[in-house]
């Protein structure tokens, strides 16, 4: 490919990720999301859903205290020897410890408020997700306390990232409303403390490292070159070089 050709496919490739950049994102959607240092987070206020793992405990009650943690299953249940299966999904700790006492006092006398207790050994319901130009992309869980600062230092943005256009996205689970985005800088908030956009993640959240401009060019020549490449390098290796034969 000669130089012109060349510059004049880095110019279209410059254009096409100029135009794709573009996302369309509100810098007053940062508003739906909440401030960790506002947020008094609590197990108590956590609704359990399947995956989240709990454990009961109730001295009293063999059929209770002797079981290990349970994995709310898909259904949304969990079960328990002579009263059988208890759904909990939808519901707080609180509610499944209520649920247990009112089906466990048919067969047992007792007494004090709560006298069974509902714990939440793991959570592993809620996920959010770090995607593009880091080191270690992927869903994550959600503990509660999950903020974009710590997701982005567990995440490491790498040397393609542009870190200044990094968007955090919470999709609508209504079609007629629009996902809320908004940009946060990585810079700053990594050197200097900024945490002006450290806001609190929850399930569904996505997380978009963008490439910079150079790196968006170098991926797109590298997305039309690569095929080509691996054609050249398959048909060379099906061909194979010639072969002498001695007399």
């Amino acid at each position: 490919m000669k130089f012109r050709e060349l510059l004049l496919l880095i110019s279209i490739l410059s254009l096409i990720v100029c135009l794709s950049g573009c996302t369309s994102y509100n810098p007053k959607d940062i508003e739906a999301f909440k401030k960790p240092w506002k947020v008094d987070v609590s197990e108590d206020k956590y609704i359990l859903q399947p995956a989240d793992q709990v454990v009961a405990i109730c001295p009293l009650i063999p059929e209770i205290n002797n079981l290990p943690q349970q994995t709310i299953r898909p259904d949304g249940k969990i079960s328990f020897p002579n009263i059988g299966d208890v759904e909990v999904a939808g519901k707080t700790p609180l509610e499944a410890s209520d649920i247990l006492r009112e089906k466990f006092s048919k067969l047992y006398n007792m007494t004090g408020e709560h006298p069974i207790d509902v714990r939440i050994a793991l959570f592993q319901s809620s996920m959010y997700y770090v995607l593009g130009q880091v080191d270690r992309p992927g869903p994550r869980l959600v503990s509660g306390r999950s903020t974009t600062l710590r997701a982005l230092a567990l995440s490491n943005p790498n040397v393609l990232a542009w870190g200044d256009r990094i968007q955090v996205i919470r999709p609508s689970h209504d079609p007629a409303a629009q996902p809320k985005i908004f940009e946060l800088k990585w810079g700053p908030m990594a050197a200097h403390g900024d945490t002006s956009k450290d806001v609190l993640l929850q399930d569904g959240d996505i997380i978009y490292v963008p490439p910079t401009i150079l790196a968006s060019i170098a991926l797109k020549i590298e997305e039309f070159v690569r095929p080509i490449t691996r054609a050249f390098a398959g048909a060379s290796t099906v061909t194979g070089p010639a072969q002498v034969v001695g007399y």
